[in-house]
């Protein structure tokens, strides 16, 4: 019998000894990598079919599969009875959402996000259900918010899922939710290369070969079955002969496709604070989740429905890509009818997500930066009747650079665009316009759509990604504020003229009988100067910090960056022997936390976790 016991237990080590080989081996990678593709695009075609069994159930009282998103939607059986649509099916989501899955609320990629930085890549398998469930429902009773969003979700869902079922090393995990996420985006939209590129962008923490191969498996994967199924079709129909215009046009043209991009930067800006703003004032004035949905859709109700009585269409309703379409064929001709459509979208769709419905934000931002390019084109048109450009050409420079903006995915803006018209002639405009737009944004807040909603709950997400080899290098290499040391008795008004020398504000150090007595960081430096209120007589003593941490000039970046978090200050004096300097000459340089922050696109908190997220 002990004989038997032993035998047993070694027959299980060396199952167990297998077994990891099996999961250390790439070519294992790269199968799990394929069926994440499979369920991803099967999913995709899933979540679609279930849209319009929600869309036929809700307008038309009918058990139907059958929708297209391309064509407006025919009038409601119901009437005016269509405001309570969206009434009935926010209290069904409020209810799916609060009961199995709260992270299926909103619009999905954060919550993946968060995942990934924050809690291991680990996501529950329910949010695969109520997530599809729940968004399904939102954008067939009639709400104002995208299909991706969600489908990004449930294929990083199921990278998680199966990574967890398996044991797979949490670098493993991280890499399939990343491939379930691309291969999400790449079945919706036929855009193989834009999926490996969203998932590059916003989800891959590590970029080598043993994570970027099996995303492109993955997307390639799904691509293929959405095809298999749904036929070889772009999302958006755009005729070839009009986007080849753009290989002809002079450098006026791109005069205006620059001045395109800023505009679509600050809708972009104005895109995201609104849907967080919204939210803000929903929450403050309704406590109640379940009121907040009847409130909220009821708005988003009577608004599609006092748009079909205008128009004869429900123009912002559900993914929009009709009225997109719409712009695309140039049926939409009036630009002030396009820009009060922009309006609307933002407004509904703010809304949506206010009231506690599910879905994504990449719809809309493609819906508002269609039909904003196409109402600049005709104002520029109308302007400069010598240039001449076709409707279907700002409708796409203006969807790549609302999703530049907005999500902060420039390079996928510009490729999925391009992959969609199937023209390289496009490609220069494309990441003119995406760049643009990024940067417009870029100058007011480094936080986009995605990272803003975790922001306000106090989770940094990185903007940069960096190799372990950045981290091993020498602080010093980062030193480019020159260090100015002046005596103690020193005032305001002698700083004033010494900095007229120097081409860039520098950090100050104050010495005493040849020691450093207190510094003044270049960021404080310029706070003093633009305070009107301090005397030109007020010694810089009495404006200078003496807290710092002393580390020795050889000091790498990633022990410079445990020593702030530690010490809680944010000044560094590098010396000689790491040790009190007994003259101002042993300090080799002077390096504050903004330094690192300005050079390494680190998180704030990671070097300040005592700070709090402003919402």
């Amino acid at each position: 019998m002990p004989a038997s016991v032993e035998g047993s237990s070694s027959d299980t080590g060396a199952l167990r000894s297998r077994w990891r080989k099996v999961r250390r081996n790439p070519f294992f990678h790269f199968l799990l990598a394929i069926f994440v593709g499979v369920v991803a695009g099967l999913g995709a075609v899933v979540f679609r079919r279930l849209i319009g069994l929600m869309h036929n159930l809700f307008f038309y009282g009918q058990i139907s599969f059958v929708f297209n998103a391309l064509q407006h939607a025919a009038p409601s059986r119901w009437g005016a009875g269509i405001i309570l649509a969206p009434i009935m099916g926010g209290l069904v989501v409020v209810w799916l959402v609060r009961q199995f899955a709260p992270e299926a609320k909103g619009h999905g990629v954060p919550e993946v996000m968060d995942a990934i930085y924050y809690k291991a890549g680990v996501i529950r398998p329910m949010v695969v259900i109520v997530k599809a469930l729940a968004s399904a429902i939102t954008i067939g009773c009639g709400g104002s918010v995208g299909r991706e969003g969600p489908i990004i979700q449930i294929g990083a869902a199921f990278g998680s899922s199966l990574a967890q079922w398996i044991r797979l090393p949490e670098w493993q995990r991280l890499g399939l939710i990343a491939a379930g996420a691309g291969a999400g985006i790449a079945a919706t939209f036929n855009t193989p290369v834009g999926g490996v590129l969203f998932a590059v962008e916003l989800m891959l923490v590590e970029i080598s070969a043993r994570t970027l191969v099996p995303v492109m498996i993955a997307t390639g994967t799904a691509t293929l079955v959405s095809r298999l199924i749904l036929g070889n079709y772009p999302s958006f129909i755009i005729p070839p002969d009009i986007i080849a215009q753009t290989a002809h046009m002079d450098i006026r043209s791109y005069l205006v496709f620059a001045l395109l991009g800023i505009i679509v930067g600050g809708v972009g800006l104005f895109f995201t604070r609104m849907l967080y703003w919204t939210e803000d004032f929903f929450e403050g004035l309704i406590a109640n989740a379940y009121l907040r949905a009847i409130v909220g859709m009821g708005a988003v109700g009577v608004g599609i429905w006092l748009i079909f009585v205008v128009t004869g269409h429900y123009y912002v309703e559900g993914v929009g890509y009709a009225t997109v379409q719409d712009v695309l064929n140039g049926v939409l001709l009036n630009p002030g009818f396009l820009a009060l459509l922009v309006l609307l979208k933002i407004l509904s769709f703010s809304t949506t997500l206010a009231a506690g419905g599910s879905g994504g934000v990449f719809s809309p931002s493609l819906y508002v930066g269609a039909l904003l390019g196409a109402a600049f084109i005709l104002v520029m048109n109308g302007l400069f009747p010598e240039l001449q450009m076709h409707l279907a050409t700002g409708a796409a420079l203006g969807m790549a650079g609302m999703v530049a903006s907005s999500t902060g995915a420039a390079v996928t803006g510009a490729v999925m665009i391009f992959e969609m018209t199937n023209d390289y002639h496009i490609i220069v405009p494309l990441i003119l316009v995406a760049s643009i737009a990024f940067g417009i944004r870029r100058m007011v807040t480094r936080d986009s759509i995605y990272t803003l909603k975790l922001l306000r709950r106090g989770h940094y997400i990185p903007e940069a990604r960096h190799s372990n080899l950045y981290l091993m290098r020498a602080a010093s290499s980062l030193v480019e504020t020159p260090l100015l040391r002046l005596h103690d008795h020193r005032l305001l008004k002698d700083l004033h003229r010494l900095l007229r020398r120097y081409p860039r504000l520098p950090h100050i150090l104050l010495i005493h009988n040849g020691k450093p007595v207190a510094a003044i960081a270049s960021h404080r430096v310029h706070e003093l100067l633009a305070r009107r209120n301090l005397s030109a007589e007020t010694p810089l003593l009495e404006l200078a910090s003496t807290d710092w941490i002393l580390l020795r000039r050889d000091v790498q970046l990633y022990e410079l960056v445990a020593e702030f978090r530690r010490s809680g200050v944010e000044i560094a004096l590098l010396c000689k022997g790491g040790e009190m300097p007994q003259h101002y000459d042993d300090i080799t340089a002077m390096i504050t936390s903004e330094d690192i922050l300005a050079d390494t696109s680190l998180p704030v908190l990671l070097l300040h976790p005592e700070m709090k997220p402003e919402k």
